[in-house]
């Protein structure tokens, strides 16, 4: 098969540009005619473009193109719409090459009588085991419209849960470094200044003065050497990560930080409980949900969790005694998941609670944000003020004699 692409124009007269794959360009120019376009131009991609859009291809497309397609299929299948028609027309009006290609592929694979959810397991850096497993879940029960729009939902949730986690973390981040160019702004071009100051005007310098200037000599002489040791701790961290033991270890260093860990727990738990609930809602099974869930974290902690509650279950246990059992799951999700296996509306119940745990996210970010900023202006000026003091006390002590 090869690649082409082509320029037409619809029904409407709209110029409409794509990708195709075929064993040749009449082939594109008859998969054309049959969509209703009138064919202007068709031209195979070159090597390099094809390898450039295989690139291209490995990069993730974001939650907010995934919500946005889920949410146009949705409506479209509701409103009666085939499902090769929604997907031709809305990878005619994505922006996203990338995501334009993959819908007119999955189009003429349906048409050829692939079943969808077969269609996009052939893209797994696209759609995830949870898409495939609801997709799967929905030809099934014959209401794949219906599924797909809560599909949309979860990407919707799940985009908004993940901005929050970024920006906890980005903010941190955000200060260490603002801090650390003030003090190499400050260690490059103004203490120097004042090292040549001081070497013309002679004299003992106070001890605070002469400790500092010895600290900033130790840097200056050194810089080359603290560089690479600051490099080589960043390698041996990333290389430790990679090793079973140091990967466990860092997650469960991870959860014990003082509110980042809370942000971290709760951002899985709210994700947890929104991602099953959707399962079971578009009718996948407990066992099946479970396994999708696994590969949504990257927590060693949190997985071996998922993997003891699953062996539970499938032991014969209820789901709320195995999540207990596992050790890591908050007592009230426990608590609430018994209240709905009890009450038999566990998908409901699952959605409330993670209503309850996106709160909770937001609240902890809060305190951090407001906890960081009086923290930031305390350090910036007490290394302002160790600087300024530092460098002004030969001049105040100059001045008295």
């Amino acid at each position: 098969m090869k690649s082409y692409g082509y320029v037409a124009r619809d029904l409407t007269g709209t110029l409409k540009k794509g990708l195709l794959q075929a064993a040749c360009s009449n082939e594109v120019l008859n998969q054309l005619r049959k969509k209703g376009f009138t064919p202007i131009s068709v031209k195979e991609i070159s090597l390099n473009v094809k390898k450039a859009n295989q690139r291209a291809r490995r990069k993730r497309i974001k939650s907010s193109d995934l919500a946005t397609l889920c949410w146009q299929l949705s409506t479209m299948l509701q409103g009666g719409i085939p499902i090769t028609t929604a997907l031709d027309i809305i990878g005619d009006d994505t922006d996203n090459i990338i995501l334009r290609d993959i819908l007119h592929q999955l189009s003429d694979k349906v048409r050829k009588g692939q079943p969808f959810s077969e269609c996009i397991a052939e893209f797994p850096r696209v759609f995830n085991r949870l898409s495939c497993a609801m997709i799967l879940a929905g030809e099934t029960s014959g209401n794949l419209g219906n599924v797909v729009g809560k599909l949309a939902e979860y990407y919707d949730n799940r985009d908004k849960v993940a901005k929050k986690v970024k920006g906890a973390m980005a903010y941190p981040l955000f200060v260490l470094s603002f801090i650390t160019l003030i003090v190499i702004f400050i260690m490059a071009f103004i203490v120097p200044r004042f090292r040549k100051i001081f070497d013309q005007l002679g004299g003992t310098m106070p001890a605070f003065t002469r400790g500092f200037m010895s600290f900033y000599d130790m840097l200056a002489h050194n810089i080359f050497y603290i560089v690479i040791g600051f490099a080589f701790l960043i390698v041996l961290t990333v290389y430790v990560t990679k090793l079973p033991k140091g990967h466990y270890w860092f997650s469960k260093i991870s959860l014990r930080i003082p509110l980042f860990g809370k942000i971290i727990s709760h951002a899985f738990v709210a994700t947890f409980c929104r991602t099953t609930s959707t399962l079971l809602v578009a009718g996948v099974s407990v066992l099946d949900a479970f396994n999708i869930l696994t590969g949504m974290t990257n927590n060693d902690i949190i997985k071996n969790a998922i993997y003891q509650t699953k062996e539970n279950i499938e032991g014969g246990s209820n789901i709320s005694a195995s999540m207990s059992q596992a050790g890591f799951f908050p007592n009230m999700l426990v608590k609430m998941i018994q209240v709905g296996e009890e009450s038999g509306s566990t998908a409901g119940v699952l959605e409330k609670t993670s209503e309850h745990y996106e709160r909770k996210v937001d609240t902890a970010v809060m305190a951090l944000m407001s906890l960081l900023e009086p923290v930031m202006i305390v350090t910036v000026g007490a290394i302002v003020s160790v600087i300024v003091i530092a460098l002004y006390l030969p001049i105040f002590t100059m001045s008295d004699m």
